[in-house]
């Protein structure tokens, strides 16, 4: 049982930042996240498709790693969704004043770009496994679960 609840805390942790708190603040902060998502395309329809998008992705591909139902395809879409939105969301290359040494913006969005590195390559683990076995076992079959619940016995 104690494994079970230490593979769910785990699975947990790696979607709470979606799934509640960044989908609810689509929600709850609609025009920020509107002005946002104008910021790296201009036109308001596309920009609301991505909002939508986002919503979508960060909620059931969330919700699929928690219960285990596809979680590796799961896993594999919400690492992509992060390095795109590091790449729209998180230029610090645009920004005036990157620097590595004293103030800097630009150096903060950089450790924001990195941290969405990060999480994504956390997901790539849950997709993949450690190994180059878990790449071929994924690309065999792609809507396999991991079955993270499954306890075997001693």
């Amino acid at each position: 049982m104690l494994s079970v609840l230490i593979a769910a805390a785990v699975r947990l942790l790696l979607v709470a930042l979606f799934l509640p708190f960044s989908a609810l603040d689509k929600v709850l902060n609609f025009r920020a996240a509107m002005a946002q998502a104008e910021g790296a395309v201009k036109q308001p329809v596309i920009a609301m498709g991505l909002i939508a998008g986002g919503f979508g992705i960060e909620v059931f591909m969330s919700l699929a790693i928690l219960i285990g139902l596809a979680d590796r395809l799961a896993a594999l879409v919400l690492a992509g969704y992060c390095i795109i939105t590091a790449v729209l969301w998180k230029r610090f290359w645009t920004t005036p004043d990157f620097r590595l040494r004293g103030a800097s913006q630009g150096r903060e969005v950089f450790w924001d770009f990195l941290k969405n590195l990060s999480v994504a390559g956390g997901f790539l683990l849950l997709a993949f496994g450690t190994g180059a076995s878990g790449v071929s076992s994924f690309l065999a079959d792609p809507l396999a679960s991991s079955h993270p619940y499954a306890v075997s016995a001693p």
